[in-house]
């Protein structure tokens, strides 16, 4: 059935209201009323290459990123329990989820393993087959290091296996984050894995609908972060052959368990310029008439209640434990969910009922987050162990 969320009036405001700026430190605020300053991890790109989607919590001075010798983020145990989703160690068993992004991590692995260790999860390396990296083209010449890019690739690759902790992960690094080195990475990452995870994007173009080619493989799924500064829709976000992940906002009560969930005021969304609705979407809502709205779906991505993140490649001269937000963190996640279960996840998976969603009723962007589909979380957060 054809569900009509909100009025086409409303929409229109809604898309051309002023989304939250993309000034490098912004506020945000949960429903207990605590505020975290955070800040993009990536700069403004430029022409042609895209952005890191992952946002960090500053100190004091409200630019350094505040770290610490120990974690002081949500935990996999939280984010879990958060959601329902199984503890078990083998999720994901014998399938790959691939993590593209742009240039090197060099401590990627070695983070990895003191996240694992701190957390209790079983170890992902090279030596045992759950770990490797790659470049664009497969090769282990790998490219520069950016500091920004590495705190987005430790965020992917850590909360990938936090969430599947049974599944192999797959580092696929482009040289740069300009758009042929990404879709190169691409490739190679959908040839190689099942599951495909992206926080990365950028402005839409009238080019874009060329470019959707990459994510077209067979039995893969492909996951993309919708972005961390609200309305309009971003690419790839926007393409209608990936599942668009959008944000929200966590919190907890005294005791630790989950007080709500709410639509987090940056998440990217929005009506797509170029792109046309998937069949499956047109046939499940039409809030944006025959064009791809996003997001599709969404996961914990405010940095208010962020996650935690250990990266040894100094950003901006702090190393060691970050708070890290932005729906960049909400992608691998649901990257992971879906590895979890087994299922190739897709437009037509997604819009049908085989998901247990927790409605998003509360809060969100410009777009809001109403009962029912929408701009801010689209049909709202994955819930429960099975399937």
């Amino acid at each position: 059935m054809k569900i009509n969320v909100r009025s086409k009036s409303l929409v229109a405001i809604a898309a051309s209201a002023l989304a939250l700026t993309g000034s490098l430190v912004a506020t945000s605020a949960n429903a207990a009323g605590v505020s975290s300053e955070h800040r993009a991890v990536c700069g403004t790109p430029d022409p042609g290459s895209m952005r890191c989607h992952s946002q960090v919590i500053v100190g004091s001075d409200h630019v350094t990123p505040a770290t610490s010798t120990t974690p002081s983020g949500l935990s996999p145990a939280q984010i879990k329990s958060a959601y329902a989703f199984s503890a078990s160690s083998t999720l994901g068993a014998g399938k790959t989820i691939a993590i593209v992004d742009a240039y090197d991590d060099p401590h990627a692995e070695a983070d990895l393993s003191v996240f694992s260790s701190q957390y209790g999860l079983p170890a992902c390396t090279t030596a045992n087959g759950c770990f490797a990296k790659v470049n664009q083209t497969g090769g282990t010449s790998y490219p520069r290091t950016n500091a920004g890019w590495s705190l987005e690739i430790s965020l992917d690759i850590q909360w990938a296996h936090a969430i599947a902790p049974g599944a192999k992960i797959l580092l696929v690094e482009a040289k740069s984050a300009n758009t042929n080195d990404l879709f190169a990475a691409e490739d190679y990452a959908s040839a190689h894995a099942t599951y495909v995870s992206n926080s990365w994007g950028g402005s839409e173009s009238s080019s874009e609908t060329g470019w959707d080619s990459h994510f077209t493989t067979s039995g893969v799924s492909y996951f993309v972060s919708s972005g961390d500064s609200g309305l309009p829709a971003q690419y790839p976000s926007s393409s209608p052959n990936v599942i668009s992940v959008g944000g929200t906002t966590l919190t907890f009560n005294a005791n630790g368990s989950l007080n709500s969930e709410t639509g987090w005021a940056s998440g990217g969304g929005g009506c797509s310029t170029y792109e046309s609705a998937s069949s499956a979407q047109a046939a499940f809502e039409s809030l944006c008439g025959t064009k791809r709205s996003t997001p599709d779906v969404s996961l914990d991505a405010d940095p208010a209640s962020g996650v935690s993140v250990y990266d040894t490649v100094r950003y901006n001269g702090q190393s060691g434990w970050f708070v890290v937000g932005g729906t960049s963190a909400s992608s691998p996640m649901w990257a992971a969910r879906s590895a979890a279960s087994g299922a190739q996840v897709n437009s037509a998976y997604v819009y049908a009922n085989n998901i247990s969603y927790r409605d998003i009723t509360a809060g969100g962007n410009t777009g809001g987050c109403l009962v029912g589909y929408d701009l801010c979380s689209g049909r709202g957060s994955w819930t429960g162990a099975t399937p």
